[in-house]
């Protein structure tokens, strides 16, 4: 079937604006196929997707990854979820690697609109989005459709929350099998390595310069900044997510959230991926960054229990810091005062691999370097870890004895050994 002349339709809406599926006995899928085949299976993926609603950013991954599927099932295979079998998902899988390019836009857009009071779809969105790297970007670079290429990370996602959707199918008596699991060279897909990626972290050097840039702001202008440096000391310092810093459907976080036991030990109490909720143990020096910012918001150095001053407040207004974009785009701007520190000081390659740091990566940082020196059982109940492996995946002594043992190889023989 050509598809070169389809535009692909958004077909579920942000939270805020679906309807409870679980009060619907059937919905409208005549947009796409008007069967009742069809409307079935919007109706089900519509309560396989609401109940993620505890997270926007659970709904959306998996929002993604199912709407794409029913595209591709009504649209280009032209049949319902019940039909589909292991080799309609290889199918489908090799769609999603190299989709048609009328199907991938170059940004990230609304899927609907408001219009007269009424939301519509937005013409411009596409199921795929093809990306440019920061550095890139900020050299001016535009994302070409033609370069799009999903990222090993992001198979490995269709597969998990596609395995995840057809066992609830199965649970709800609509399909007998799962299609995913009986897929048994998922290797051609998603590729093994011998090797463990290094974590993106910025370097000890690197560290200093940014803290140092943070705190000429923070001196600078306390009313903007004091509030900065304390995110980059809860970012670092006790490894939290930026999605732990604001406030969300899971969580609001508040100053009461620091919390001290019975041997006048502080902990910090938050909930966060998988809406799972864990106490990181606070260091002195966080606890020294905690009674700053306190002080310079007019507070008691100390919080007392229950107190429900928002952790992150809003510099203009009042209450909780929703956003992570705002978070993101005040420690980019640290970023990119430390960029251009080190490149008036000559170090260019210190300030090339700060230049592609994103905010996460000092989550990275903070564990990298405590992981050396803290049992690591510590560092993944403080970092909120599923599993040691991953904790482990932080350890890099390893590959330094590997790189010391081989760095004085010779790859030609002198004449005297000749």
């Amino acid at each position: 079937m050509t598809l070169t002349n389809i535009k692909p339709t958004p077909i579920f809406d942000n939270l805020d604006y679906i309807p409870n599926p679980y009060q619907l006995q059937v919905m409208d899928a005549s947009t796409w196929q008007a069967t009742e085949a069809a409307n079935q299976d919007l109706l089900l993926t519509s309560r396989f997707l609401y109940s993620y609603r505890g997270s926007t950013a659970t709904y959306n991954a998996y929002r993604r990854e199912v709407e794409r599927l029913l595209q591709w099932t009504w649209v280009v295979h032209q049949s319902n979820l019940k039909d589909l079998r292991r080799e309609h998902i290889e199918e489908f899988i090799d769609f999603v690697i190299q989709p048609p390019l009328n199907w991938i836009g170059t940004k990230n857009v609304a899927r609907f609109k408001n219009q007269s009071g009424n939301r519509i779809a937005n013409t411009e969105w596409r199921p795929f989005v093809a990306s440019v790297s920061k550095v890139d970007h900020r050299s001016a670079k535009s994302a070409n459709p033609k370069t799009y290429t999903p990222s090993q990370k992001a198979i490995q996602s269709t597969f998990a929350i596609l395995s995840s959707f057809f066992n609830y199918l199965m649970q709800e008596e609509y399909l007998a099998g799962n299609p995913v699991a009986l897929i048994r060279q998922k290797s051609k897909y998603i590729q093994k390595t011998q090797y463990k990626e290094r974590v993106r972290r910025i370097s000890n050097y690197q560290w200093d310069e940014v803290m140092r840039v943070i705190e000429t702001l923070a001196e600078q202008n306390p009313q903007q900044h004091e509030r900065t440096l304390f995110i980059v000391h809860c970012l670092l310092g006790m490894y939290l997510r930026v999605s732990e810093l604001v406030a969300d459907e899971r969580s609001t976080p508040v100053m009461g959230d620091f919390r001290v036991d019975q041997d006048r030990n502080w902990w910090f109490h938050v909930v966060g991926k998988g809406n799972k909720s864990r106490m990181v143990t606070v260091s002195n020096d966080m606890l020294s960054a905690l009674k700053r910012y306190r002080v310079h918001l007019g507070l008691p150095p100390l919080p007392y229990p229950g107190e429900q001053t928002p952790l992150i407040p809003k510099v203009h207004g009042h209450g909780a810091v929703t956003s992570t974009r705002q978070i993101r785009y005040l420690i980019q701007q640290c970023f990119d005062l430390a960029y251009e520190s080190l490149v008036e000081r000559g170090q260019d390659l210190d300030a090339t691999e700060l230049r592609a740091a994103t905010v996460h990566w000092l989550r990275h940082t903070g564990i990298s370097e405590d992981v050396k020196i803290r049992p690591r059982e510590h560092v993944k109940e403080d970092a909120g870890h599923a599993s040691m492996a991953t904790t482990d995946k932080y350890i890099d002594s390893e590959l330094r004895e590997r790189h010391a043992s081989a760095v004085n190889k010779r790859t030609r023989r002198d004449a005297e050994d000749a």
